[in-house]
């Protein structure tokens, strides 16, 4: 599988370490009120979707930088890959 890296082009996905999923950038408040019940679904409730999903990936043999990789879980065909520091200052800006 090929990832098509915003800074260095097609890279082999040998490189990279998978993360997991990319809701993971949405950490919770620790202040929330309801801090305890959102840690609790943030640590240990995951989707498992089949079709598109938004994973987390660090190209761990590269320029160690972490992207948000869009995949199809069905086909493995990644459709969009972004620096996953720019997907968090935009949700920070959406906020």
């Amino acid at each position: 599988m090929m990832i098509d890296h915003p800074l260095l082009g097609l890279r082999d996905a040998q490189e990279f370490t998978y993360l997991g999923d990319a809701s993971l950038i949405d950490r919770p408040d620790w202040r929330s009120d309801t801090a305890q019940e959102e840690f609790h679904d943030y640590l240990y409730l995951r989707d498992n979707p089949a079709g598109e999903h938004r994973e987390l990936w660090y190209h761990e043999a590269g320029d160690r930088s972490w992207l948000v990789v869009t995949r199809n879980m069905l086909t493995h065909e990644i459709t969009q890959v972004e620096l996953a520091r720019d997907v968090a200052r935009a949700r920070g800006r959406s906020k």
